[in-house]
Order: structure tokens, then C-alpha cells, then sequence
């Protein structure tokens, strides 16, 4: 059964930092693409940062590039956003999501970042 798990939210002041972890179990980690997305309250899920399975390449979304990093610990199962700067507006549930294309998609259960004024 896979699981993924994040960790590491919470309240935080503007202009500060906080790193999300996700725990993978139950998959070939290394094998698996991963990404954050997240849903502020009243909006759509949107993309915020992915890493590849391989290759590790990454890419991010216009509203987090240069404030936020995406990385990986094959070794521990573990995929990781640091998140600086922050903003109000990254207030949200960030949610861990494993792909291998063509099917098969997994999804945490989110934890909560609140970015006080």
C-alpha cells in the first residue's frame, strides 16, 4: 500500500521559512516523479515545484521560482520543499504527490502552511 506523509507545516511570519518533507512508503521511490501542489481556501489545486525521477531535473511554478527549492533522498524515501520568503499568499494546504507516468498517480493527505501578515 503506498503512503506518502508530509511534515513540516505550520505559521509563519512573512518573509520567513519552512521546509516540507514528504515520506514515501509502499513504492520504487527512485522511480517515481514527485511534485508539491496546493490549494489555498476557496481555490483550484495548483502546481508549485516537481523533480524527476531520473534525471532530478526540476521545474517550478512563475509564483515560487527563486523563493522555492525542490529535492530528494532516494536513500530516504523523501522529497523535500524549502520554502523561502515567504508570502501571505502561499498560504495553503501543500500536498506531496507521486507520479510515474502512464497511471499510476499517489496523493499525501496535505499538511497546512499559514503565512501571517
Amino acid at each position: 500500500q503506498v503512503e506518502l506523509v508530509e511534515s513540516g507545516g505550520g505559521l509563519v511570519q512573512a518573509g520567513g521559512s519552512l521546509r516540507l518533507s514528504c515520506a514515501a512508503s509502499g513504492l520504487t521511490f527512485s522511480t517515481y516523479a514527485m511534485l508539491w501542489f496546493r490549494q489555498a481556501p476557496g481555490k483550484e489545486r495548483e502546481f508549485v515545484a516537481t523533480i524527476g525521477s531520473s534525471d532530478r531535473s526540476t521545474y517550478y511554478a512563475d509564483s515560487v521560482k527563486g523563493r522555492f527549492t525542490i529535492g530528494r533522498d532516494n536513500a530516504k524515501n523523501t522529497v523535500y520543499l524549502q520554502m523561502n520568503s515567504l508570502k501571505s499568499e502561499d498560504t495553503a494546504v501543500y500536498y506531496c504527490n507521486a507520479q510515474k507516468p502512464p497511471r499510476l498517480d499517489y496523493w499525501g493527505k496535505g499538511t497546512l502552511v499559514t503565512v501571517s501578515a
